[in-house]
């Protein structure tokens, strides 16, 4: 566990003790520090308790006298309404961070590889993580891929931090210095915790924050906000190297993938390093950004095109984006659980050609009306959740007719005895999981559980 040890003696507020959060206010604690640590749930408050966090209620905590608040990253300072604790910290003068800005204001030898983005955040953190460990080099990843910050070891300038940050985190991670920054994309989420799509562009535009010219800037150009922010980046002072990537035309001095290969023109030399269909685990185009931003950090880093190359084909995948999970009888099961959007759908629906596609839950703004385009590929539907009726209606425009199927257990069930040889079920639901399930990994999880239950039924018959 890193210890902030520069909070010695200092009295720290720790709100929101969730999984980041509990080893925040532990970490504070043995660090030396005064923590004043709450959440608004007893469970998370009897989690504190049993490993000797003290608990003082946001009302009580002693704000003239606090250095920082560490606010959970789920819990909002600003939109749609500010958590009292994040009013208080304000009127006070009082720092709001979260846990990662803790790790990089305390190891700061470090080399870090940020990376954000509407979609693609995980496995682009995990594939650079894969590459580099596969050349031998002491790196980690963590941050919102669901690795506690402050669980990280501790490194000096041996090390990399390999960092997946939200727009949430970002907001709240000052210390943030990346000497490799990724912007995948940029499409319309989470626009009631920013107050609109400026606040939100504006939330991920801090990927690049105190970035100097020996630095790079990877940014996708396939979308006009991430195009923006590009250009911005090059007319500030002390620019670091913006870096493009592409999956829709070549770009000069970057990184793009076309035609099914990956092209290397960091050099100017537009050189083929890779045939894309060696990557099993990484197929759609949404992929090929994702492989496109990892060779271009790995390049920075120093590793030569051909170990990155080697390291990108044994990528293994990543659970619930787009896992294969099974295969009963011809048909192929896909966990594609972490598509909590329509944007994130689309990338699981190009790649098949004949779907049963399991969706629904919490469903986010403008529905799946954006997917209307894929819906041929759709042999049948299978909705669940909160959001079935919409789906549904939306859905019967376009001449499909949904089966409404309430859970998930229900919906796979309906899904495999319609489905033949060739065909693929695919969970991409395209919305929140909170209406049924803690997160989209315990929906993922279930699925893949049901499966497994169901295959061997299958097998035994």
């Amino acid at each position: 566990m890193i210890l902030p040890t520069a909070y010695r003696n200092k009295q720290v507020a720790v709100v929101g003790l969730a999984r980041s959060g509990l080893v925040a206010a532990e970490a504070l604690a043995r660090a030396g520090a005064i923590v004043c640590a709450w959440d608004d749930t007893p469970a998370a408050r009897d989690a504190a308790l049993a490993i000797g966090i003290p608990l003082t209620p946001v009302v009580a905590m002693p704000w003239a006298e606090l250095s920082a608040l560490i606010l959970s990253p789920g819990i909002p300072h600003s939109y749609p309404k500010p958590h009292p604790a994040a009013d208080l910290a304000r009127g006070a003068d009082v720092p709001i961070l979260v846990d990662v800005d803790l790790l990089l204001s305390t190891q700061t030898a470090a080399p870090v590889i940020a990376i954000t983005g509407t979609n693609g955040k995980s496995t682009t953190t995990a594939l650079i993580h894969h590459i580099f460990t596969e050349a031998g080099r002491i790196v980690s990843m963590g941050g919102n891929i669901g690795v506690a910050a402050l669980t990280l070891p501790a490194y000096g300038a041996e090390g990399t931090y390999v960092l997946e940050l939200s727009s949430y985190q970002l907001e709240r991670v000052p210390s943030l210095s990346a000497q490799t920054a990724i912007l995948l994309n940029i499409t319309a989420d989470h626009l009631d915790r920013h107050g609109g799509m400026d606040g939100y562009i504006q939330a991920k535009s801090l990927v690049f924050q105190h970035q100097g010219e020996t630095d790079w800037a990877i940014v996708g150009m396939d979308d006009a906000p991430s195009r923006s922010l590009a250009d911005k980046l090059v007319r500030g002072e002390r620019a670091p190297r913006i870096v493009p990537i592409s999956v829709l035309a070549p770009v000069a001095g970057g990184v793009y993938a076309l035609d099914g290969h990956l092209i290397d023109d960091l050099d100017g030399a537009a050189v083929e390093v890779l045939s894309l269909d060696r990557a099993a685990r990484l197929p759609g185009r949404h992929n090929a950004q994702n492989i496109c931003a990892a060779y271009a950090a790995a390049r920075h880093a120093g590793l030569a095109p051909a170990e990155i190359c080697a390291a990108i084909t044994r990528f293994p995948g990543l659970a619930h984006r787009q896992e294969l999970v099974g295969s009963v009888r011809g048909v192929a099961y896909i966990n594609d659980s972490k598509a909590t959007n329509a944007d994130a759908a689309e990338r699981a629906l190009v790649c098949y050609p004949a779907i049963h596609w399991i969706l629904g839950g919490v469903a986010k703004s403008g529905g799946i009306d954006a997917l209307v385009a894929h819906f041929p590929r759709v042999c049948g539907a299978y909705l669940i959740g909160e959001a079935s009726e919409a789906f549904a209606e939306t859905l019967s425009h376009s001449g499909i007719t949904p089966q409404l199927c309430g859970t998930l257990d229900v919906a796979l069930r309906a899904a495999m005895a319609a489905a033949k040889p060739g065909d693929i079920v695919l969970l991409s639901p395209a919305c929140a999981s909170f209406d049924q399930y803690k997160s989209f990994e315990h929906r993922g999880d279930h699925f893949r559980d049901l499966v497994r239950a169901l295959s061997e039924g299958e097998d035994a018959q």
